[in-house]
């Protein structure tokens, strides 16, 4: 999957971080679960499941996918030698070309088990660097995904071959060994990681512009986030009319995308559909996408997007929250607000449908939950005038009394905050309007003038 960086030394042309797999390639997925009194929390066959499914999003044939329990781990193959062998066998029948280890393999692991089967071999990680380098189409999307792989790429150049163990010399006489050409591949992408970050620093940069220009027009942000595949983007397309790619695909949405709406209530506010998240996301990937993210961060309200469909839905919520947590976006007490979508409840059953709306009629005790389903339009209505309440409850409420005769300042509390209620009493117009902190300074600032 990674390029090698240049094996001849002087030749420094630019090559790209990473190659993706080439489509139609015949591939294994083998999923390891920790087996007896330490058994995983997630089931097992839903973990391989998900695995077949990362694999299949780019094209991969896939005609073999099977558990290994772990009864101890082998710090040379992670998994077993009976395993090791079966999976040989079935690579040497079916002409498999990648296995795919769904779980994390150091350098020497991976370079064992490539040796044993004599086809190539990624884990988790590099399987899902491959799928992010195959979704990435705008600059700063390559970007990220780049720095992710030659930070991944780092850590594995103390394979076995040959070319890393040759010394450039010096010069005359007076030349030493000079750099082995190990030490020439990790100054070259340590190198390439300077200049990305240097130009994702700018991205942050421009991004912070656009946030405090919708500060600045009064239009608060939403933020989608969920599990891979769980309806973001079409919730996304419903929401704001949109032509988001939304496809059965996992990480079919990689480059954010956002767009203004109009709520219920008349007041506008800008959603935006983030990456999805998945289980055992690796930390640097995380790091990597920081700029992207920080449109969650800096949201004015989080909207959690649930596949309610899913038999693992709790265990994907979970998953995501850990993500949210180590971004800092929600914490005990603080953090931003958070409502979830409970999607695609046009799969469930009539009843189970029936007893889970009438359930998150009565909110839950950390989240408000709202059935939807984003395909249909069922309880869509409901959804939006969730977020108007939500974002509303952030402002201020007050009285203020308006002469009739100061149209333009009734005209600019409409335009600028809720007006919840209006009684007109002689020459002044009373209204009750919800505020946010920036619009209540800039009404006080015209008053006083």
């Amino acid at each position: 999957m990674i390029d090698d960086i240049e094996q001849n030394g002087q030749d420094k042309r630019k090559r790209k971080a990473f190659d993706t797999v080439r489509p139609a390639t015949v591939a294994a997925v083998l999923s390891p679960y920790a087996s007896g009194a330490h058994r995983e929390e997630r089931d097992r066959d839903a973990k391989l499941e998900e695995a077949v499914g990362l694999a299949r999003a780019i094209d991969l044939d896939v005609r073999l996918a099977e558990t290994a329990p772990l009864r101890r781990l082998t710090p040379a193959t992670l998994i077993g030698k009976g395993v090791v062998e079966r999976v040989k066998s079935a690579v040497e029948e079916q002409g498999i070309g990648l296995v795919i280890v769904d779980d994390k393999l150091t350098p020497v692991q991976q370079r064992n088990l490539e040796k044993a089967w004599q086809a190539k071999v990624i884990d988790r990680t590099g399987l899902i660097l491959e799928i992010f380098g195959a979704r990435a189409r705008t600059h700063e999307g390559r970007l990220q995904v780049e720095l992710a792989a030659l930070d991944y790429q780092r850590g594995r150049l103390v394979r076995s071959w040959t070319h890393l163990e040759r010394q450039r010399g010096g010069f005359g006489f007076l030349g030493g060994p000079g750099e082995s050409q190990i030490e020439i591949d990790r100054r070259l992408i340590g190198e390439r990681i300077v200049r990305i970050k240097r130009d994702l620093e700018g991205v942050r940069r421009t991004r912070a512009v656009n946030r405090a220009g919708r500060k600045r027009a009064r239009l608060p942000t939403v933020a989608l986030v969920g599990y891979t595949n769980a309806g973001k983007s079409t919730l996304f397309n419903r929401l704001s009319g949109a032509g988001v790619m939304a496809k059965d695909l996992l990480f079919a949405t990689l480059d954010p995308t956002m767009r203004s709406i109009k709520l219920p209530n008349g007041r506008g506010c800008v959603i935006s559909d983030t990456v999805g998240f998945v289980s055992d996301l690796p930390t640097h990937l995380v790091a990597a996408f920081r700029a992207t993210l920080e449109e969650v961060v800096e949201a004015d309200l989080i909207m959690h997007v649930r596949d309610i469909s899913h038999p693992e839905t709790e265990q994907q919520r979970a998953d995501v929250e850990t993500v949210l947590r180590e971004l800092g976006a929600i914490g005990e007490g603080e953090g931003t607000p958070l409502i979830e979508a409970l999607n695609k409840i046009d799969a469930l059953p009539e009843d189970v449908r029936r007893t889970l709306q009438t359930r998150s009629a009565t909110g839950a005790e950390r989240a408000r939950q709202y059935p939807v389903s984003a395909l249909t339009g069922e309880g869509i209505d409901q959804l939006l005038e969730a977020i108007g309440d939500c974002l509303a409850g952030a402002s201020e409420a007050r009285e203020v009394s308006v002469p009739l005769s100061d149209g333009a300042t009734i005209a600019w509390l409409y335009r600028h905050g809720e007006v919840r209620s209006r009684r007109d009493d002689g020459e002044m117009a009373l209204l009750t309007v919800a505020l946010d902190a920036a619009a209540s300074a800039q009404f006080e600032r015209r008053l006083a003038r």
